[in-house]
């Protein structure tokens, strides 16, 4: 796949817990779930993973999670998200 294409929907990495504070946080809520059950990626300056995220009923949240090069050795950012999606609304880039 050429550079910056989006990849196909994979398995989401295990590290999501990182930013489950982060978006709490930002939303000022504490999720009764927040199970990732899908994602994609794209590569930049280190990578973009598009996570969608359970987050209690049938409640997901799409998020938008940075993680920069290796040896940069920063923690996951979140980038960006977007609340109230359902189970069906598919994983975009945003």
């Amino acid at each position: 796949s050429r550079c910056g294409q989006p990849s196909g929907t994979q398995e989401a990495p295990s590290h999501t817990h990182s930013v489950r504070s982060q978006l709490e946080e930002k939303e000022n809520k504490k999720f009764p779930v927040f199970k990732a059950v899908s994602f994609r990626s794209q590569v930049v300056a280190g990578t973009n993973f598009f996570i969608k995220v359970h987050v209690g009923d049938e409640e997901f949240v799409h998020l938008r999670v940075f993680r920069s090069l290796p040896h940069e050795n920063k923690p996951l950012t979140l980038s960006n998200y977007q609340t109230n999606k359902a189970k069906h609304d598919e994983l975009s880039y945003f």
